[in-house]
C-alpha cells in the first residue's frame, strides 16, 4: 500500500506531469531506454568557453577507463586551477559520463574549474567494486597529472549525482583508507547510497511511477551486488554500511523531500556529524529525483545550484581573496 508522501513543489509538480515516466526497470526496458541516456554534449558546452580532450587510463587488470577532461578556453595554461572530479548518475545501469556534465561545467566557469568526468562500467555488464574501482583510478589517474592538467594538488573536488554520488562517496572512503589522494571536498546530489533500500522515503516512493521508484532503485542494487553475498556488500560498493565516517573531507548533501534516496542521504549527513566531521545538508521540499539536473531553470533548482556553488564558494575561494563577481543568470558566485 502507498504511504502518504510530501506533497512536489507546484512547479515542478507541473513539471513533473509532463514527464514519461516508469515505474519499474528489468533488463528488457533497460535495453530499450539506454540508448536515449547517453547524452550529446555538445548541447551542454554551447556557448561557454571550454577546451576538451580525452585520456585513456587502464585499471590494474587493464580494463581501459575514459575521461573527458574540460578546461577554461582562452587563458593560456592554468598553473593551480581546482578540479572537479564528475561521475554522473543514471542507477548505476545507464548514462554515460556527458550526463548531468553542465553541473561541473557551471563551476568550471564560476571557479576557472577543470573538470574530469570520468566513463565507469555500468551494471549488471560490471558489478561489484568495479564501478567505484573504475572511478577510483581514474582519479588517482588525475592526481597523478595534477602538474600536466594545471590542478592545484590541495583542491580536488569529487562530485557526482544520483548513482554518481553513491560512487562519489565510495571513492571518498576508498581515498581516505588508502591515503591517497588528498580531496578538499565531496558533493553528493541526492547521492544513492544505500542498498537496503528499506527507508520509509523509499517505502514512500513505490507502487508507482515516478523519476526513479523504490522497485527501479531495487534493479539497480541487484545489478550492480550481482552475485556478493547481500550480507558481505563493502561500504565502497553501499556507503551507508561504511562503519566509521570519520576522516572524511567537507562534505555537502542535497536532496528532495520528494524521493526515495531522502532518508539515507540525511542519515550519511547525520552520522557524518556523529563522527565529528563537516558537512551541510540542504533537503529541498517538494524536490524529486534529480529536480534540478532535468529542469535547471525551475525556481527551486536555481535556488539549489545556487546554493551549492556558494558553499563550494567558500571551499575553492579564500575569504581574504577579492570579492566574487556574481552571475545573474544562475545566482552563482565568481
Amino acid at each position: 500500500m502507498t504511504q502518504q508522501r510530501p506533497p512536489f513543489d507546484p512547479e515542478l509538480g507541473r513539471l513533473l506531469a509532463e514527464m514519461p515516466l516508469l515505474a519499474e526497470l528489468d533488463t528488457e526496458v533497460l535495453a530499450q531506454i539506454r540508448p536515449f541516456s547517453s547524452v550529446p554534449v555538445e548541447a551542454a558546452l554551447a556557448g561557454r568557453a571550454v577546451h576538451r580532450h580525452e585520456v585513456s587510463v587502464t585499471d590494474t587488470g587493464g580494463t581501459p577507463i575514459t575521461l573527458s577532461i574540460f578546461s577554461p578556453a582562452g587563458t593560456g595554461r592554468p598553473a593551480d586551477a581546482p578540479c572537479v572530479y564528475w561521475t554522473h548518475g543514471g542507477g548505476m545501469v545507464m548514462g554515460d559520463r556527458f550526463a548531468q556534465i553542465d553541473i561541473p561545467l557551471d563551476w568550471l566557469e564560476a571557479f576557472g574549474a577543470v573538470v574530469v568526468s570520468v566513463e565507469y562500467r555500468l551494471a549488471p555488464e560490471a558489478t561489484g567494486t568495479s564501478l567505484v574501482d573504475d572511478c577510483y583510478r581514474g582519479l588517482l589517474w588525475v592526481a597523478e597529472h595534477a602538474g600536466e592538467l594545471g590542478i592545484d594538488p590541495a583542491r580536488i573536488v569529487v562530485a557526482g549525482a544520483s548513482a554518481g554520488g553513491g560512487l562519489t562517496a565510495g571513492v571518498t572512503l576508498m581515498a581516505r583508507d588508502r591515503g591517497t589522494p588528498a580531496l578538499v571536498a565531496q558533493v553528493l546530489i541526492c547521492p544513492m547510497l544505500d542498498h537496503r533500500n528499506n527507508t520509509v522515503s523509499s517505502r514512500q516512493y513505490a507502487g508507482g511511477p515516478g523519476v526513479w521508484t523504490r522497485e527501479m532503485n531495487e534493479f539497480g542494487w541487484r545489478s550492480v551486488l550481482g552475485d556478493l553475498d547481500p550480507d558481505a556488500v563493502p561500504g565502497y560498493v553501499s556507503p551507508a554500511l561504511a562503519d566509521d565516517l570519520s576522516g572524511l573531507p567537507a562534505t555537502y548533501v542535497d536532496v528532495g523531500t520528494a524521493e526515495v534516496f531522502r532518508d539515507e542521504d540525511v542519515a550519511y549527513a547525520t552520522r557524518i556529524w556523529a563522527a565529528g566531521g563537516q558537512a551541510e545538508l540542504h533537503v529541498w521540499a517538494g524536490g524529486w529525483h534529480g529536480f534540478d539536473a532535468l529542469y535547471p531553470h525551475a525556481r527551486l533548482s536555481v535556488a539549489a545550484r545556487r546554493t551549492r556553488t556558494a558553499w563550494l564558494s567558500r571551499i575553492l575561494v579564500p575569504a581574504d581573496a577579492a570579492p566574487v563577481a556574481h552571475d545573474a543568470k544562475q545566482g552563482d558566485v565568481r
